[in-house]
């Protein structure tokens, strides 16, 4: 049988929780939801350029040509699965799980190959309403869509050698659990950025400037010389269409949104809204520096 290797993302989304569902809600419901599913994968695999190999029973195997695509298709398809009516007393979610990597393609369209294997145990790590990927297939993304991952995990998969570090791609806001709109960075940009002053001095967050570090560290991007502040202060960086600042020092960083109080970090994320003011180490009534930040649309 003839063989082609080449390199792709794989993709593998299940339905969560479905043989509870078969159970509850009776076999002819069961499955009408599960079909409906399965016909949202295969439209939104299409859609972001993709193939779908097979399926089975409620799970759908994927292939695409890059990491993107497949991210893409993973937001579209936890998006699409989202908006779906709860079958009885149980609201449908499904499960996915992606990787770049070398894939063998059989003469019958089925494949195998690291991307396989790779893909399928990370699909097994993810659960309900997650979208699970690893480090060297989220280096391999733009940007806007590489900013909205975090590692979770490390995991030993057979055949590797070294442990596999795990990464959630994260398609929801945490704050309130609504869903975002995917800044896709191939098919449908945000248009968003976050314009910060200090000093006299203006940086603007948008496009190709995803993250901006602050501290007293003259290699920061932002340098701030309050004596409170610590020389690897913090960071801000673009989650897809949102801007999340992040503290990393000793004395914590001070944030006040126009018509809040102020909030002081330690250790902790907040995601920027309006217009604010951010100090380093101490309240803004007493900072000798005061970053502005502006984000606009």
């Amino acid at each position: 049988m003839a063989e082609q290797q080449s390199q792709g993302a794989v993709l593998f989304a299940d339905v969560s929780g479905s043989t509870r569902l078969y159970e509850t809600a009776g076999d002819q419901v069961a499955k009408a939801a599960i079909d409906d599913c399965v016909g949202i994968m295969r439209r939104c695999t299409e859609a972001a350029k993709g193939r779908v190999i097979k399926t089975i029973g409620d799970e759908v195997m994927s292939l695409f040509p890059s990491a993107d695509s497949a991210a893409d298709a993973a937001i579209q398809m936890q998006e699409g699965i989202n908006e779906l009516k709860p079958v009885g007393n149980t609201k449908i979610g499904i499960r996915i799980g992606f990787n770049y990597g070398p894939v063998v393609a059989q003469a019958d369209g089925d494949i195998f190959g690291d991307a396989v294997n790779v893909a399928s145990r990370l699909s097994h790590v993810a659960v309900k309403g997650q979208i699970i990927t690893a480090r060297d297939t989220v280096m391999m993304m733009a940007p806007m869509l590489k900013s909205a991952t975090r590692k979770i995990t490390a995991i030993q998969i057979k055949g590797k050698a070294t442990e596999v570090e795990v990464y959630e791609l994260m398609w929801q806001q945490s704050e309130d659990a609504t869903t975002m709109a995917a800044a896709r960075s191939v098919y449908k940009p945000k248009k968003t950025k976050l314009r910060l002053v200090l000093q006299g001095r203006e940086l603007v967050l948008e496009d190709d400037v995803t993250a901006v570090s602050m501290g007293r560290d003259a290699a920061a991007d932002l340098v701030v010389t309050d004596r409170m502040a610590s020389r690897s202060h913090g960071k801000i960086e673009r989650r897809l269409d949102k801007f999340v600042l992040a503290d990393h020092s000793a004395n914590g960083t001070f944030v006040m949104v126009e018509g809040d109080r102020e909030i002081v970090l330690r250790r902790e994320e907040f995601t920027l809204r309006g217009r604010g003011w951010i100090s380093f180490g101490q309240s803004k009534t007493t900072a000798t520096d005061i970053l502005e930040y502006y984000c606009e649309q």
